[in-house]
């Protein structure tokens, strides 16, 4: 991970904190990418990089605000047309648009999970065939595996930006606060 997480004040925090930084990471590899660049898909995967932002942001919106806190979504959430333009830019879709969708989701998630009485609060897991039937998960569960599924599209995402530009993630993270990259 090329940024250091701050020592953490308790575990709500230090899970916060770990999901904040694979969000930048993810982030951070469109940085100064043109839209045209964002949404090329450079190597073999179908998925670009503003496919990589959106699909992240309605991972997180999905498991915290339709799950965990069980708002929203219902069976315009779980169509099979929905699920197909998660994976791909849609008309309207701009990776702009997405950045903004997706620091307003983390804003969310960051609200939602401090005002939890715990991180035992439990929910039920969506049907489908790859749940067992009737499973609950606990918010921490929630937390962890959106830390685990953020970091492995993080890490997607530096090997398309690298085949973009050359740019590797310590690299965009010198750029970003404005050090010197050597």
């Amino acid at each position: 991970m090329p940024s250091l997480v701050n020592a953490e004040t308790d575990e709500r925090d230090a899970l916060l904190a770990f999901l904040a930084a694979q969000r930048g990471g993810l982030r951070r590899a469109v940085l100064g990418l043109s839209e045209e660049q964002a949404a090329g898909t450079p190597t073999v995967s179908s998925l670009s990089l503003a496919v990589l932002i959106k699909h992240a942001a309605r991972c997180e919106r999905f498991w915290i605000t339709e799950n965990l806190l069980q708002r929203g979504g219902g069976e315009e959430s779980a169509s099979m047309e929905r699920w197909a333009d998660e994976y791909r830019l849609v008309e309207g879709d701009t990776l702009a648009g997405w950045l903004a969708v997706y620091e307003q989701v983390a804003a969310e998630t960051e609200k939602a999970v401090r005002e939890l009485p715990s991180l035992e609060v439990d929910f039920p897991l969506p049907v489908a065939p790859w749940f067992p039937p009737n499973s609950r998960r606990t918010a921490r569960w929630a937390l962890l595996h959106l830390i685990q599924e953020t970091a492995r599209h993080a890490g997607h995402a530096d090997i398309i930006r690298e085949t973009v530009d050359g740019k590797v993630a310590f690299q965009l993270l010198a750029e970003e606060q404005g050090t010197p990259w050597n």
